[in-house]
């Protein structure tokens, strides 16, 4: 099932007022550029930032998006080739560079939950109704209110615990520490009408709609974008060791369409009460629709990334935090009982009123294009033109 894109489709309700950034791949060039969206045009800044981590390290970043420019492409046309190449015209790729790719996990109770049953139905799909029934109602009543870490979490832990009902899930949950994890490697994520990847062996999968927060070498969140952290649910549910199997393969990272700064019109409380939707509309006639409320997640933001970064742990180049996500489609698809999982050909729509709309096809992980454009390559790349020193 092929895409089409459109700047009405793309592009935030007011992106008039956005400042917005992002990068393409420029087959003049032979590598990306760091670009701003401006009206109908695709500014390129690379003259001014080389990558998106160093543009996003400079103290006058908005008035350079602004004001700054360079080369320029119709929208319309980068938006065409990004599903259709075409000649010398530039593509869209993720928003993101150098930063590493990191996650938050179980962040809302509706995924926690989902995440248990994956864990007691030792990732068979054909169990999950069972348990759900089982585990949701008692568990859901202990834990829907419950600020993580805090002595009635500790509490409720105890008396779950007693009746044999915690889980590693709960832990992360609830308890003082959530979940942080290397999501995928550094340059690996794929962008807007890329392919998205899952695992041609796996039985049970599904997208996982995500703000995603992009943060400085300093630990400053600097802006905000959509993220699918494709997740491979019967790997998981199989063994929590299995995670990496489950969340990083080829083309298993998607993040865009663009990277909006936090500015005067839109900052960090705005990012907080995001509400994001998620459509999937397969080949077969399958249709999922749900909606994410950003402000249902059971930890602030700033807890997040300060879980990620600090004494612990500094990142020079910066890095982008998937938040988690609500979403842990249970619809049946196929046979009853057996849930929700993707097709080759799905076309996943990860939207939000003031981020966009990042929409990608599922394929496998052994059919989606290779990732074959690394740090060495990047770096070459800018020094053959003249765009490091």
């Amino acid at each position: 099932m092929g895409i089409s894109l459109d700047a009405a489709d793309v592009l935030p309700v007011d992106a008039a007022e956005a400042a917005l950034v992002g990068r393409v791949f420029d087959p003049a060039e032979g590598g990306p550029s760091v670009v701003t969206i401006r009206g109908e045009e695709v500014v390129d800044l690379s003259r001014h930032a080389p990558t998106m981590s160093s543009l996003l390290e400079r103290p006058d970043v908005v008035e350079v998006v602004r004001n700054h420019s360079g080369r320029s492409w119709p929208l319309a046309d980068v938006l065409a080739a990004t599903t259709d190449p075409a000649g010398d015209v530039p593509r869209f790729l993720a928003p993101v560079d150098l930063q590493v790719l990191k996650a938050a996990g179980v962040t809302f109770v509706r995924s926690m939950l989902e995440r248990v049953i994956e864990e007691r139905a030792d990732g068979d799909p054909t169990r999950a109704r069972e348990v759900r029934e089982k585990l949701g109602a008692v568990v859901q009543g202990h834990i829907s209110h419950l600020k993580p870490g805090s002595a009635q979490a500790a509490e409720v832990k105890r008396v779950l615990q007693a009746e044999g009902l915690w889980s590693q899930y709960l832990e992360v949950g609830i308890g003082p520490d959530p979940e942080i994890f290397t999501k995928a490697p550094v340059l690996s994520a794929v962008g807007l009408g890329a392919d998205v990847g899952v695992l041609a062996r796996s039985a049970w999968n599904n997208p996982e709609p995500e703000l995603v927060l992009v943060v400085d070498s300093r630990g400053n969140p600097v802006g905000a974008t959509l993220g699918n952290d494709v997740n491979l649910r019967d790997f998981e549910g199989r063994s929590a060791l299995l995670l990496t199997e489950a969340k990083d393969n080829n083309a298993s990272c998607a993040i865009g369409p663009f990277l909006r700064l936090f500015d005067d019109g839109f900052t960090l409380a705005d990012a907080k009460a995001t509400e994001i939707t998620l459509d999937v509309t397969g080949p077969d006639g399958f249709v999922l629709h749900g909606v994410n409320p950003v402000s249902e997640i059971s930890r602030e933001l700033e807890d997040l990334v300060s879980h990620a970064f600090g004494a612990h742990h500094r990142y020079p180049d910066g890095f982008a935090l998937f938040t988690g996500t609500m979403f842990a489609p249970t619809e049946d698809r196929d046979r009853p009982g057996d849930g929700f999982t993707h097709r080759v050909g799905d076309v996943v729509r990860i939207s939000s009123p003031r981020l966009g709309a990042l929409t990608n096809v599922v394929n496998t992980a052994e059919d989606a294009e290779d990732w074959t454009f690394g740090i060495t390559a990047l770096m070459r790349n800018l020094a053959a033109r003249g765009l490091l020193g």
